[in-house]
C-alpha cells in the first residue's frame, strides 16, 4: 500500500507533512511518497528516524499557492505536486493521494486528472462530524459553492453510498439541510432538491434543521458546499470556544483547580470528538479513484491520519463501492 502526499501542500509545509509522514510510516503499515522539491525533502529527512524504505521521494518542481485560482494552477502549474501526487494513483503507482494545500485547486486536479464516477456530475467533499448518536456525514462541505438541484440529488446518493460502504451504516438516514422540517421550507434549490431526493431508492428522512444535525437527526445530511463549509467551520470554531469558555469558568470558581481536574478526563474525551486532527482529511467523492483533502493549518498529527484513512479507503477501494451502490440505486430508481 502506497500513498502520495503532497509534501509541499499546507501552511506549514514541509515540515509539518514531512514530521506526519514519519509518524504515520513508524505506526501504521504502509508507504508514503513524499511529492515535492526533492532537494528540500531530502533537507526535512535528513537525521530523521523511520523504518527504512517505508518514505520516499517523488520530484515536483512547482508548488501551487493558496492565492492561485484552480484553472491557472491546472494549465501553468502542471508539474505542480499537487498534480504529481494525483497522477501516481492515476498511474496506479500510488493507491491514494491526500494534500493539505489549495483545496480549489486539489478537487480541480483529481477532477481533471481521474475524472469523474459514471452517474456523478460534480464530486463533493465528504466529512465526518460528531453527533450524539455517533457520527454523521456531511457532504458537500466545499467543494461545489454553487449547486443546483440535481447536483445535491447525487450528493444524497453518494453520501447513502458512502455511510453504508465504508461506515457500515445499515440504510442510512439521509436529510437535506434546510430551515425547516416541511417541504415547503427552504430556498429554491433546497425546494426542489427535496422533490428529486424524495423519488430515490434511499432512506430519505426529509429536511433537517440546523439545530438537529448533532443531535444525530440523520446518518448523512446533504447541502451545497457554501452552506457546507461553513456548517463545518462554524461547529470547529464553537468546539474550541466551548473548551476554553468552559477552562475559563472553571478556573475561576473557587474550587477551580479540583473542578479542573475531574473535568478533564471528559474534556480530553470532547475534544477527541471533536477535533479534525483525528480524522485528518475528507474524501472528495465522486471521482474515480481515492484523494483526501487536508487542512491547510493541519498539524503532524492531522496529516498522520489523514495518511491512515487514505489507506483505509484504498483497502477498500471506496471509489469502486460508491460507483457499484449508485449504478444499482439508479437502475432501481429508473425501473421504478
Amino acid at each position: 500500500m502506497r500513498i502520495a502526499l503532497d509534501a509541499m501542500g499546507g501552511d506549514h509545509a514541509p515540515e509539518v507533512t514531512v514530521a506526519g509522514a514519519i509518524e504515520a510510516v513508524s505506526e501504521y503499515d504502509f508507504d508514503v511518497v513524499l511529492v515535492g522539491d526533492r532537494d528540500i525533502l531530502a533537507d526535512s529527512l535528513r537525521d530523521k528516524k523511520y523504518p527504512s524504505g517505508r518514505i520516499s521521494v517523488y520530484h515536483a518542481s512547482e508548488v501551487v499557492a493558496m492565492d492561485d485560482q484552480a484553472s491557472v494552477a491546472i494549465r501553468k502549474k502542471k508539474d505542480s505536486s499537487v498534480r504529481k501526487a494525483i497522477e501516481l494513483v492515476k498511474e496506479g503507482s500510488a493507491d491514494a493521494a491526500v494534500s493539505a494545500g489549495h483545496s480549489g485547486v486539489t478537487m480541480a486536479t483529481a477532477l481533471f486528472v481521474l475524472g469523474k464516477l459514471p452517474n456523478v456530475d460534480r464530486p463533493a467533499i465528504a466529512t465526518k462530524m460528531p453527533s450524539l448518536e455517533g457520527f454523521f456525514i456531511l457532504l458537500d462541505a466545499g467543494a461545489n459553492v454553487d449547486c443546483k438541484p440535481e447536483n445535491l440529488k447525487q450528493f444524497s446518493l453518494m453520501g447513502s453510498a458512502y455511510a453504508e460502504t465504508v461506515y457500515g451504516v445499515n440504510n442510512p438516514r439521509v436529510g437535506l439541510l434546510s430551515i425547516g422540517e416541511e417541504d415547503t421550507k427552504g430556498n429554491e434549490l433546497t425546494k426542489e432538491a427535496f422533490k428529486l431526493i424524495k423519488t430515490l431508492d434511499i432512506n430519505f428522512t426529509g429536511n433537517i434543521e440546523g439545530k438537529d444535525i448533532f443531535y444525530g437527526g440523520a446518518d448523512v445530511v446533504v447541502c451545497d458546499g457554501f452552506i457546507g463549509n461553513i456548517v463545518l467551520k462554524v461547529a470547529e470554531g464553537l468546539a474550541e470556544s466551548i473548551i476554553k469558555m468552559l477552562k475559563r469558568e472553571v478556573a475561576r470558581a473557587a474550587t477551580g483547580r479540583i473542578g479542573y481536574l475531574m473535568l478533564k478526563p471528559a474534556i480530553k474525551g470532547f475534544r477527541k470528538q471533536t477535533d479534525y486532527t483525528e480524522h485528518g482529511g475528507a474524501p472528495l467523492l465522486g471521482i474515480n479513484g481515492i484523494c483526501l483533502i487536508s487542512h491547510g493549518r493541519s498539524t503532524s498529527k492531522a496529516i498522520k491520519n489523514a495518511l491512515r484513512t487514505a489507506s483505509e479507503m484504498a483497502q477498500c477501494r471506496v471509489h469502486e463501492a460508491v460507483a457499484r451502490s449508485l449504478d444499482l440505486k439508479n437502475k432501481s430508481h429508473k425501473n421504478g
